[in-house]
């Protein structure tokens, strides 16, 4: 019997997919209640619905029992590992490695720039007409500290090198060389934070990153320095954050919240010096040619048993 493979873009959209294999399509529906294309039980490969709730993406998990591979379209693979006890063992769980990267530091040099030179203000200056010209930090001479360095951390590193920036510190889970400089172990955090006078949150969310921006974190950054968060909303302790941005000793950009998505009434709305957008980093127009060559390779690889790109775990392992 022919494997089935959930895709939740169209196959007839797809050029490419290799053969011997059943394309179903399956996104979930605009509301999570769309009706199953097959029997859960026939599928092999399972590509995780994209922008879509957490519910949605588990629901046909645990009816899923001859799945093989579960693919995400996205970099963070939390959604799905939250879910780990519903899958069969012996399942290869894979991120999107290569598709946001670009996307991602692109959205996070944004949001470093317009929080530096004050770009908020002066679109409300604008909607009230009125010319507001003042001296505003520059990212030029500043010094910058990556908190996560894979991909998207590396990715953001290449879009900084023109700004004529300072420093780089980069930290990761553990310590190695790179072709651009050392990158240090969570530990060297305490003695790299005062250094910094912007931090970006690239990291993904795990059991050592869920809270890893707490009070102490935030107490050790320098007076005036800006927290950037393109990573996820549960790295940063969002009542500690609040204390900080209140006090006027820190400012902020955040693409991720905890809460998501940020409900109104909010007190992150209204905090002083926060900028905030709604978790866009990987939906541009880069995704979907990136995301499909991604699942053409993918499905060739699983079609000809070869290794499988971006394994982050396997189901049952030791490791998961």
């Amino acid at each position: 019997m022919t494997a089935d493979v959930w895709l939740p873009i169209p196959p007839d959209d797809i050029d490419g997919l290799p053969k011997g294999l059943n394309y179903l399509f399956w996104d979930g529906g605009d509301d999570g209640a769309q009706e199953f294309p097959g029997d859960p039980a026939d599928c092999a490969v399972y590509v995780v619905p994209y922008m879509k709730r957490r519910s949605v993406k588990a629901r046909p998990l645990e009816r899923m029992t001859n799945l093989r591979l579960v693919q995400t379209l996205t970099a963070g693979v939390d959604d799905i590992t939250a879910h780990l006890p519903s899958i069969v063992p012996g399942v290869q769980l894979c991120n999107a490695r290569g598709v946001h990267e670009a996307s991602t530091a692109e959205l996070a040099l944004t949001l470093i720039l317009a929080s530096l030179r004050g770009i908020p203000g002066f679109v409300r200056a604008q909607q009230q007409e009125q010319w507001q010209s003042a001296f505003r930090p520059a990212l030029a001479d500043k010094s910058v500290l990556i908190v996560g360095y894979g991909a998207i951390g590396a990715a953001i590193e290449d879009r900084l090198a023109p700004f004529e920036v300072a420093r780089v510190a980069r930290v990761a889970r553990s310590k190695r060389t790179t072709a651009r400089g050392p990158v240090h172990p969570l530990t060297d955090l305490p003695a790299l934070l005062p250094e910094a006078d912007v931090v970006v949150l690239s990291t993904p969310l795990t059991d050592a990153t869920r809270g890893l921006v707490g009070a102490d974190f935030l107490a050790r950054m320098k007076d005036g320095a800006l927290l950037v968060n393109v990573a996820r909303g549960p790295v940063v302790d969002t009542k500690a954050l609040l204390t900080e941005l209140d006090s006027g000793r820190l400012t902020a950009a955040l693409d991720v919240t905890d809460p998501e998505p940020l409900p109104p009434g909010h007190p992150l709305w209204r905090a002083p010096g926060v900028l905030i957008s709604p978790h866009v980093g990987g939906p541009t127009s880069a995704f979907l040619p990136r995301a499909k060559r991604l699942l053409v390779d993918q499905l060739r690889r699983f079609v000809n048993r070869e290794p499988l790109a971006n394994v982050i775990l396997t189901t049952g392992a030791a490791s998961a």
